[in-house]
């Protein structure tokens, strides 16, 4: 059998892939509650759950912003505060919010913080080449775009700074683009196999942003991102929530390898229409289906999504995530279709 590395680049390349990559996401709050339960499931399923791990390390001590009632200054200045344990908080104040401060604002230093930590990077070469040796997926993470403006900014600030044009939106994406770039070349310079970056921009019904605004101020960003990590022989993975079916096109022309649509958001028909052989689709499961439906629903659901995306030369992976309202007979049904559909049905 060829390797989970190669295995996953043959689905983003469309080189026939021998099953379908599928994963389960158990987010902080949900191993709280479900925490006994789950062990049976990492046993039995040992592909589907790739933050096991780190869930049995941590126990209930979770990382910072999922403490409840807890605030938190992350490295980029953001304060943070968390209404609910295992749930990322919000931030309650941006070192943006006021524009004088970007005359002497900073980013923080990539060579030795990430957003929330410490960044080593001799430890992170070590980590890399033993994922090499174990035949595993080598990958980097970009961090934050189009969400890192209203982080710092604020959400309301920033629509209104785009609505607007404001001149100083634009100086303030050239300062996260020389950060991220920086970024990005230090992780093609290690050798990865593909680079992620989280960019929720879009709601249930639309983009954040018109499409016009989008391809003024953001879209330059991404595409001077994405092609140097492409031209470097590097996938794009983008994680962004929400209804992007508007600009499907221009994420295609920017570079983006692997795009991670939500059903309910986009609707299983546009993600086929828009998507479909044109990039690989990582398809967020009906999350929001999952705490109110049967086992059976979910089986139906994951066998429906599959034949209607699939395709023999590969482009789809398979995903849910798990908040702490899905009752654990659900995620047990979950894994049992992905395994049935996704890892023993092609």
């Amino acid at each position: 059998m060829i390797t989970e590395r190669e295995n996953y680049l043959r689905a983003v390349e469309f080189r026939y892939p021998e099953w379908i990559p599928c994963r389960v996401y158990i987010s902080y709050a949900a191993w709280k509650k479900h925490r006994e339960k789950m062990q049976d499931l990492f046993y039995r399923y040992p592909k589907l759950f790739k933050n096991a791990g780190e869930l049995q390390k941590i126990g209930n001590d979770f990382p910072p912003v999922y403490k409840e009632g807890e605030y938190f200054r992350d490295n980029w200045g953001c304060l943070w505060y968390t209404a609910k344990d295992g749930y990322e908080g919000q931030i309650v104040e941006h070192p943006l919010s006021d524009w004088k401060k970007l005359k002497t604002y900073k980013p923080p230093d990539f060579l030795t913080k990430t957003e929330r930590g410490e960044r080593d990077w001799e430890k992170i070469k070590k980590d890399v080449e033993q994922r090499r040796r174990q035949g595993l997926l080598v990958s980097g993470d970009g961090e934050r775009l189009f969400d890192r403006l209203y982080f710092l900014r604020g959400f309301k600030n920033l629509m209104i700074d785009i609505m607007t044009d404001n001149p100083n939106l634009l100086r303030l994406i050239d300062m996260l683009l020389d950060y991220e770039m920086k970024l990005v070349k230090k992780w093609l310079e290690i050798g990865v196999d593909v680079i992620s970056f989280h960019s929720d921009m879009g709601t249930q019904n639309g983009l954040m942003i018109s499409p016009a605004k989008f391809r003024k101020y953001i879209k330059p960003m991404f595409k001077e991102i994405f092609l140097t990590c492409r031209n470097a022989g590097a996938h794009v993975y983008f994680s962004s929530d929400g209804r992007l079916l508007d600009i499907v096109d221009d994420l295609i022309e920017c570079g983006v390898s692997v795009h991670n649509p939500q059903i309910r958001a986009n609707t299983l028909k546009g993600v086929e229409k828009y998507y479909k052989g044109r990039l690989c689709i990582d398809i967020d499961l009906d999350r929001q289906m999952f705490p109110f439906c049967s086992p059976e629903d979910i089986k139906k659901h994951v066998k429906e999504t599959v034949e209607a995306l699939s395709l023999p030369e590969g482009g789809l992976m398979v995903w849910g995530w798990i908040a702490d309202d899905v009752p654990f007979e659900n995620i047990k049904a979950l894994c049992e279709a992905l395994d049935e559909f996704c890892l023993r049905g092609i």
